[in-house]
C-alpha cells in the first residue's frame, strides 16, 4: 500500500510516547498474512498495523475533502459560482422574520 507524503515524513512515534491502546481481533489467515507483510516491510506488527491504518485513514478524510473533476466541469462550477445570485421572494421573506430564540 503506497504511503502518502505526509505519512512517509512524520517521525514515527516511539513506543514510549503511545498511551492508547488498540485492541483487535483477526482470523488466522489475517494474522498471518499482517505478520508475513510486517516481516517484509522490516516491521513490528504493531508498527505495520498502525503505519497502514493510519495511510488509510489519511486517504479516507482525504477523499472526503478533495475531489477532481474534468476541466469543462471546473469551467461550469466556476461560472455558476461567478453568475450573480437571482432574487428569491421567499428566501428575503424567511430571512426578515426573527429566530425563535430572538423573540
Amino acid at each position: 500500500m503506497p504511503t502518502t507524503a505526509a505519512a512517509a515524513n512524520k517521525p514515527r512515534e516511539s513506543s514510549s510516547s503511545r498511551t492508547g491502546r488498540l485492541g483487535l481481533r483477526a482470523a488466522p489467515n489475517q494474522e498471518a498474512l499482517l505478520r508475513r507483510a510486517a516481516e517484509a516491510s522490516n516491521k513490528t506488527l504493531t508498527e505495520f498495523i498502525l503505519d497502514s491504518a493510519c495511510a488509510v485513514a489519511e486517504q479516507t478524510l482525504l477523499d472526503q475533502r478533495y475531489f477532481l473533476v474534468e476541466q469543462a466541469q471546473w469551467d461550469a462550477f466556476n461560472a455558476a459560482l461567478d453568475r450573480p445570485a437571482k432574487p428569491d421572494p421567499k428566501l428575503k421573506g424567511l430571512l426578515q422574520h426573527k429566530a425563535p430564540w430572538e423573540k
